[in-house]
């Protein structure tokens, strides 16, 4: 899989971290094209370290994102963990610290349902740790599997990116400059 190079910002670049935000991550912002037109839909989504270049989407097979998706057209996936507020004595200067991932690839069906209820009984296991089959719900029917469309994404790009740290305009140091400025974890 290859990097995407960060053009705003290369500093904050957090190669090599892609896979460990994407594990944590719960909504993907997923952009594709329809007609035209740009669209962006948020999801859920699921991913596994050691299937680390796919993604897996999940809705209605009526879908109009989903469909398009499954053209094999090009796809982004965006994901974010905001993990603060940043806010500064100088407007400019607010800010946020967070990590994220862009993705670029293209999609395809899944349509045997062994994989989609393997994949799908991963998925819950992943949003929701500890819950099992049987024990704590039903597993999918065949009639739900079928009425579900399960696309992959092959991720061929990939770039992390994020932001650490307090505010960094230029009277934010002084503590006798006028304003507040600090952070506020989320």
């Amino acid at each position: 899989m290859k990097t995407a190079k960060i053009e705003r910002h290369p500093e904050r670049s957090m190669s090599g971290l892609e896979s460990e935000i994407l594990s944590k991550g719960m909504v993907a912002h997923v952009g594709f094209c329809d007609n035209g037109r740009p669209v962006v839909i948020p999801f859920s989504y699921h991913y596994d370290k050691a299937d680390a270049d796919h993604i897996y989407l999940h809705g209605s097979v009526e879908s109009r994102a989903l469909k398009c998706i499954a053209t094999g057209d090009p796809v982004c996936i965006e994901v974010t963990q905001l993990d603060a507020l940043v806010y500064s004595r100088s407007a400019k200067y607010h800010s946020m610290n967070y990590h994220s991932v862009v993705c670029f690839g293209r999609g395809r069906v899944i349509d045997d349902p062994e994989a989609k209820a393997r994949i799908f009984d991963a998925a819950v296991r992943r949003y929701f740790p500890g819950r099992e089959i049987g024990r704590d719900y039903m597993a999918a029917t065949l009639a739900q599997l079928n009425t579900t469309a399960l696309l992959e994404i092959v991720i061929e790009e990939w770039s992390a990116k994020g932001r650490e740290g307090g505010p960094k305009g230029p009277r934010d140091a002084d503590p006798h400059a006028p304003g507040t400025c600090g952070v506020i974890p989320l």
